[in-house]
């Protein structure tokens, strides 16, 4: 793309994602993030939706910051298909052009961003945990992890566009609703027949959990390599069943299987900010602690005095994890 041709280009758009009509925490947290990064640039915020029965959400977009709302609803649009959900998004921005596109790193997202950035010929910077703008050059700068974790890397779109990114959800903090803006609705025709399209949905199964992801929660247990193995986790969920909270780990439990990768919080993991946060045998490195340092109030339980967890704890307890959990259990339960 010649460089007069990005002047063509304006605007900030936001995917929503949602499901039975209920958007996605990181969609809404992108729109907050979004009206920042319009607003240095002096563009507009627009949200997408796609999907059956849509239409009365799409308000709540604009009091979390969105100047215009794209509704595609449409019963073909009921369950997400990477085929139909890009080929809607691909017609709206080829008609539009926005300069930027975000949307949320979920499995959802993952899936749809590089689809939508291969039929635009253009980039897209995956499982960003910060967002920057050079306003000079109109450029988002992306800040992800990479070489395992180690090293943080800045990525720039400089000679295509959309500038297309991939946020991770729970790391940009949610936007209070403004019930006073006002802004534009705008309904489209989907033009897709089901016999052109190649996916099928025959069912879907709801996965047997309590609904509350580990990123939407409200209190986290987490554990570290101080819990000594996977019974360890074992107790350590025994304590966040009375506390109605959920269970987190580190890096290197999970290395060590003695937890799975879902409950992995950090640089690789998922970014949190739970009201409360108890942190037992985590050690605090940066990993870890860059998923979680935004909680509202820290408690770190660590048998070693120096843990770097301790240097922005709220509250710490220097004690043997398995001796100082088990009593909390027994006092929690009497």
């Amino acid at each position: 793309m010649s460089p007069e041709n990005l002047g063509e280009y304006r605007g900030l758009w936001v995917f929503i994602e949602q499901r039975d009509s209920k958007p996605a925490r990181v969609s809404l947290e992108l729109l907050g993030k979004g009206r920042t990064l319009a607003d240095k640039l002096g563009a507009d915020v627009t949200a997408i939706i796609i999907g059956e029965g849509v239409s009365g959400i799409a308000e709540e977009m604009i009091y979390y910051g969105a100047d215009r709302v794209i509704i595609a609803d449409d019963p073909i649009a009921k369950d997400y298909r990477t085929e139909v959900y890009t080929d809607i998004i691909v017609e709206q921005m080829l008609k539009e052009k926005p300069e930027i596109l975000l949307i949320g790193a979920t499995c959802i997202g993952r899936d749809l961003a590089p689809r939508v950035s291969g039929r635009l010929n253009t980039g897209c910077t995956a499982d960003c945990t910060e967002l920057d703008l050079d306003t000079q050059m109109r450029l988002i700068v992306a800040t992800k992890p990479f070489f395992g974790r180690n090293l943080m890397a800045d990525i720039i779109c400089p000679f295509h566009r959309p500038q297309m990114v991939t946020v991770r959800p729970g790391v940009m903090g949610l936007k209070t609703l403004d019930r006073e803006r006002k802004g534009q609705l705008i309904s489209i025709d989907v033009d897709l027949k089901e016999e052109d399209i190649k996916v099928k949905v025959l069912d879907t199964v709801r996965s047997a959990s309590d609904g509350v992801s580990l990123e939407e929660a409200d209190k986290v247990v987490a554990g570290g390599m101080g819990v000594g193995g996977a019974e360890g986790f074992e107790m350590l969920k025994e304590l966040a069943d009375l506390l109605e909270a959920k269970v987190g780990a580190t890096s290197l439990p999970v290395d060590a299987s003695w937890i799975s990768k879902d409950y992995q919080i950090g640089q690789t993991g998922k970014t949190i900010r739970p009201r409360l946060y108890i942190g037992c045998g985590v050690s605090g490195a940066i990993q870890h602690s860059a998923g979680m340092i935004n909680s509202e109030l820290i408690v770190a339980i660590n048998i070693d005095p120096k843990a770097d967890i301790f240097n922005f704890a709220d509250y710490g307890i220097i004690g043997d994890v398995n001796q100082i959990v088990p009593a909390l259990i027994k006092e929690l339960r009497s």
